[in-house]
């Protein structure tokens, strides 16, 4: 039974989360110097504040009522606890705490003492909580303590204000109804009508009903409070310690790193993603190299046993080999982007290694006339061979058909190579007939032409030598290459009649400074062999998916010689 193998979608989000998060962490510095600054500045308020202490208070609010045992009594009655929240911390209740503050020798007024004040209400309680936040645990339980019992005075004294005023305002209107009974009482014995003795009734019944409000009042019981939570003195430091605003501050700081590298990756023009590299460049990915600190000082991988890097070229090798626009055609030009051209060396020696491996006849051109060196790079590998029939015919001695070497691949077989040499005129000699004959051995059933060039945004050399060789391979440093680059390098290949066959990534020696780059490429190009590229153990390994790459399989290509 079969199954369908899904294709790798390009919008499913969470490979495109999982692709973006490790892109946020190549800026391990920026995201490091985020959690450091985040615990610099948790450790400097911990240490730098002064110690505060807070001492707590509850008050539980009640309503003035006559009879608190009476069935159906109920004791939030006209209480609004949100009003009760203002009243607490009101300037009335602020300078009666300071009065009494005074009288105990703490000198404080009204708005500084209000500004340590913190009232709160526990939800569906009529509970009120009194917190100050003062310099000294005593400071802060005997202003709390003041607060709470200013409240409570301040709210008995507004009960009994309007107890006051509604008990003038019944005895307001039973002074003249008094008076008129006692002027009834008066004509009682002169004038026994039945009018005189009714309105005097009926008045010592107002009387007695205003009479009867007044004792109520008098009788209510005015308790405005209790205060169920005495504060005490707190026995240690209120706020965050030290742990907790450490750990503050490094959650922080890892936000700000991961803003300010969101912010780096989005104006940072380098290649973020090897899917993005396809895009911009417009053609597959053929492999990325891994790093091998044994290929610093050979230019040759292929042939070294257990080689992890030999096993890649030979796996790109065979993926070109399947590509049918390199199947018909079997040229391939060899080049970097713009800068050092030591990786790009390496793999057009390598993949014509690999092809010579698989039974083709492999010539390998070094077009870089300007700085060449892959002769002395592969030292005593490299021995010199007859020239070409026409070139010995035409008595023909400069460069391409002055002279061949043949390479010899340890258990692999050989290749030709033509090794580039310093030329005057150097557009003149990648345009000469020399050149186009070179190319046109690739005609020859079995055979393989490479075609090292120099980096194509550097030189026009790549560029003059693609309507011959029109299979293009692009060896770059995925941390190097802008994006506008491989843009700009798929429009000057199109338009010059070429075609990108694919890329090659490989992972560059680190961040070195530029005098460090300088020195070392002079140290490669003075005879010590590029290879594979050296990598610091830090550089940052890319991800790749799983079909970016062939496997080793046998085959044999159209017209193969065995």
């Amino acid at each position: 039974m079969t199954h369908q193998i899904r294709p790798l979608d390009d919008q499913d989000e969470p490979a495109l989360l999982r692709d973006q998060f490790r892109q946020l962490l190549r800026y391990r510095a920026l995201l490091a110097g985020g959690v450091v600054a985040g615990l610099l500045g948790g450790g400097f308020l911990a240490l730098s504040g002064d110690d505060t202490y807070t001492a707590t208070g509850e008050v539980q609010v009640r309503s003035a009522t006559a009879d608190p045992f009476a069935t159906g009594a109920s004791a939030d009655k006209g209480i609004n606890i949100g009003s009760e929240r203002q009243t607490a911390v009101s300037d009335t209740v602020g300078d009666l705490a300071a009065g009494t503050l005074l009288k105990k020798g703490d000198d404080v007024t009204a708005r500084k003492l209000l500004a340590g004040l913190q009232v709160t209400n526990p939800p569906n309680t009529l509970t009120l909580r009194f917190s100050y936040t003062g310099a000294s645990p005593e400071q802060a339980r005997a202003r709390a303590e003041a607060l709470a019992n200013a409240y409570l005075a301040h709210r008995k004294a507004r009960t009994q204000e309007s107890i006051d005023n509604m008990a003038n305002g019944y005895r307001a209107q039973l002074d003249p109804l008094e008076e008129k009974r006692d002027l009834l009482e008066e004509r009682t014995g002169v004038d026994a009508a039945d009018d005189v003795s009714s309105a005097r009734a009926n008045i010592i019944v107002s009387i007695s009903e205003l009479s009867r409000k007044i004792s109520e009042l008098k009788a209510l019981d005015t308790t405005p409070g209790y205060l169920n939570k005495k504060p005490v003195a707190p026995t240690e430091p209120a706020g965050a310690g030290l742990p907790l605003l450490l750990g503050l501050g490094a959650v922080v700081g890892l936000a700000l790193g991961l803003l300010l590298s969101w912010v780096r990756l989005v104006f940072d023009p380098a290649v973020r993603s090897p899917r993005e590299l396809v895009r911009s460049l417009g053609a597959p990915l053929l492999g990325t190299l891994p790093r091998e600190r044994a290929a610093a000082g050979a230019l040759l991988a292929i042939g070294r046993s257990g080689s992890r890097l030999a096993e890649e070229y030979r796996a790109v090798a065979f993926r070109l080999a399947y590509d049918p626009s390199f199947a018909e055609r079997r040229r391939l030009l060899v080049t970097a982007p713009r800068g050092d051209n030591a990786a790009a060396s390496a793999a057009a020696v390598n993949l014509a290694a690999a092809f010579a491996e698989m039974g083709r006849d492999v010539l390998l051109v070094e077009a870089d006339l300007r700085t060449p060196s892959l002769a002395r790079d592969l030292g005593p590998a490299a021995h010199e061979v007859r020239p070409p029939s026409w070139a010995a015919e035409e008595g023909d001695r400069t460069w391409p058909a002055g002279g061949r070497c043949n390479v010899d691949v340890p258990g692999s077989g050989a290749f030709a190579l033509v090794a580039g040499t310093t030329a005057d005129n150097v557009p003149r000699a990648l345009t000469s007939a020399s050149v186009a004959r070179i190319v046109a051995e690739a005609d020859r059933p079995g055979a393989v032409v490479i075609v090292l060039a120099p980096p194509v945004l550097s030189y026009a050399d790549a560029v003059a030598l693609v309507d011959r060789v029109e299979g293009v391979m692009i060896v770059c440093d995925p941390r190097e290459v802008h994006r506008s680059d491989l843009e700009r390098i798929r429009e000057i290949i199109s338009a010059s009649g070429g075609q990108v066959l694919g890329a090659l990534l490989h992972t560059g020696r680190g961040r070195l400074g530029r005098g460090e780059r300088r020195s070392g490429s002079g140290r490669r190009r003075g005879g010590g062999g590029p290879g594979a590229p050296a990598v610091e153990a830090d550089a940052p390994e890319l991800t790749r998916n799983p079909d970016e790459t062939m496997g080793l399989r046998t085959f044999t290509l159209p017209g193969a010689r065995r």
